[in-house]
């Protein structure tokens, strides 16, 4: 007897996972990546949460490894507000002046230089360019006379002026340079022959074709200045001889004493100078991303 074998119908506990096995052990390594890269954000995020938690404890409960503040007191905040000398708004003050010119200089100054080792023919242009890097391998320590000595010639480290100092040392990095070099090599020439014909020049075109493209780039160059400058130590310590135009980060050595550190008060200062960072990276991050990104597409 002969008969022809009707098709069962899988049941919902005997479907079969059609997915390539490629597809799954990709996923699961995605999977695997973002749990670390989510761990290791929140292990970096570690640090700035025991400086906030410190700033709320008393001194003699800092020097103890526990985590929540027992008492919980703001007397830390209380006397960085109130005891600093120079006063914490004035160090606030003159550290965004000297951070905001240093990120404009950066980015104008910089913007410029990187359009014209991307762009404009001229001798000794790569030769040039190979030395504005090499500049990133002296370190500041090593032309600090050379650099006091000339601004003291000039007058620069007496009173306002010595903020025009701090500036003309930050003003344009090498760094700042080969990011937006970078940036520009990456853009299409076409643009810029259709600015030319009609009738645009190297500075219009850079004004209005080049630099406008140029923006995630732009963006990245002025969150590092910014940051650099804000956190600078190192040039504000040799330049601002003055109290009153000491920055954040020169007044955070007030908390240091010779045989101790008022750790609640020098934790709620640092607390308040990496704020306006923190934000800074929070709304720009998109556009630092993309501009370091995009700045290593082409060489």
């Amino acid at each position: 007897m002969t008969g022809t074998a009707k098709a069962q119908p899988l049941r919902p506990d005997t479907a079969i996972d059609l997915a390539p096995v490629g597809d799954r052990s990709k996923g699961l390594r995605r999977k695997i990546a973002y749990a670390f890269l989510i761990f290791y954000a929140l292990l970096m995020f570690v640090p700035f949460l025991w400086v906030v938690v410190t700033s709320f404890k008393t001194n003699a409960d800092a020097l103890r490894l526990t985590f929540l503040p027992d008492p919980f007191v703001t007397i830390g905040w209380e006397n960085a507000f109130n005891n600093l000398d120079p006063a914490l708004p004035k160090m606030f003050l003159n550290s965004a002046i000297i951070a905001g010119a240093v990120t404009l200089t950066n980015v104008v100054l910089g913007s410029m230089a990187g359009y014209a080792f991307a762009r404009l023919r001229f001798p000794g242009r790569e030769a040039l360019f190979l030395l504005v890097l090499g500049t990133l391998m002296i370190p500041d320590q090593l032309r600090m006379v050379p650099v006091y000595q000339i601004l003291k010639g000039v007058g620069l480290l007496q009173g306002t002026a010595q903020y025009l100092g701090v500036i003309l040392v930050l003003a344009v990095g090498a760094t700042s340079i080969f990011l937006l070099r970078q940036y520009f090599l990456s853009i299409p020439k076409d643009l810029e022959e259709a600015a030319k014909i009609d009738g645009a020049g190297f500075f219009t075109t850079f004004w209005r074709v080049m630099l406008p493209l140029a923006s995630p780039a732009v963006a990245a160059v002025a969150i590092i200045s910014f940051q650099g400058a804000w956190n600078g130590f190192f040039w504000p310590l040799v330049i601002l001889q003055e109290r009153s135009h000491w920055t954040l980060p020169l007044g955070l050595t007030i908390f240091r004493q010779q045989f101790f550190t008022i750790w609640p008060d020098l934790m709620a200062v640092v607390a308040m100078a990496t704020l306006p960072i923190l934000l800074l990276y929070v709304f720009f991050q998109r556009y630092f991303v993309e501009g370091v990104a995009a700045s290593g597409v082409k060489g």
